[in-house]
């Protein structure tokens, strides 16, 4: 579904339900470069489950258009702004990456606006790698094959997939190439650069689940346990043969967690 967020044509997905007053909300948010793509599963779930599902393009990635937010503060208040717009009064926040980053930030600032909160293969701080950033910068390719073979664990890369018809690594190479110019350096500069997420988790106040990959090498397990250990209200549930790419590599077991929570 289109929509209108700050003069800017926006994209979100329903999860091909509708839209109803009383039901619950859920929203997601991608990680850099990615689109709401990655949560069809769960969207899909969830919209036949009686719920909202507000499952967001973020400016200028997938079909959305407008300027991309340059920093996590950005993203933050521009979600808030959606949900003035959009009259949620409340939703449980599902982020994934640097979507976990908006929603950690966002539950922080935005209390009452939290119903519950969902990080998925988070950190803070969630440091990017010199290499990584400058490949990015230049749009070199090799910016893409570097997060794609680094988001998945080994098992990720056998080929095997519980979601009939997909390849992990491809997907995920695909919706980086799709990426606008510049967007995922963007994304991946405004992640290295926030630095407010200690703080933030210890402010949140909604019950929270962190999701975490035991194979991650983008976001370090350690740093994710350390995010939950912040946070007053939380719990963790670790995934085995689970890289970064949760959602493609282990989508039942995320889902299953999600359930629990949303």
């Amino acid at each position: 579904m289109f929509t209108n967020i700050l003069g800017e044509r926006i994209f979100f997905s329903n999860g091909n339900g509708s839209l109803k007053g009383g039901q619950k909300n859920v929203i997601f948010l991608h990680g850099a470069g990615m689109d709401h793509t990655i949560f069809v599963m769960p969207s899909r779930y969830f919209a036949r489950h009686n719920f909202n599902v507000y499952s967001f393009d973020l400016p200028c990635h997938g079909r959305s258009e407008g300027k991309n937010c340059e920093s996590i503060d950005s993203f933050t208040d521009w979600l808030a702004s959606a949900m003035e717009e959009l009259n949620i009064r409340e939703a449980a926040i599902v982020g994934h990456s640097m979507g976990s980053l908006i929603a950690l930030n966002f539950a922080a600032k935005y209390p009452d606006k939290t119903r519950t909160l969902a990080l998925l293969a988070t950190s803070t701080p969630m440091p990017v790698s010199e290499s990584l950033l400058t490949a990015a910068k230049e749009s070199d390719h090799s910016a893409i094959d570097m997060a794609n073979n680094w988001s998945h664990s080994h098992f990720g890369k056998l080929g095997g997939n519980e979601i009939p018809g997909i390849c992990m690594s491809m997907s995920g190479q695909r919706l980086l190439e799709q990426a606008p110019d510049n967007t995922f350096f963007s994304d991946l500069k405004a992640c290295n650069e926030f630095r407010d997420g200690e703080s933030a988790a210890k402010s949140v106040l909604s019950e929270t689940l962190v999701i975490v990959g035991n194979e991650d090498k983008m976001t370090s397990p350690t740093n994710a346990l350390e995010v939950a250990r912040n946070i007053p209200n939380s719990r963790v549930c670790r995934l085995e043969n689970c890289g970064h790419s949760m959602l493609s590599e282990c989508p039942n077991d995320v889902l299953d967690a999600l359930i629990s929570i949303v």
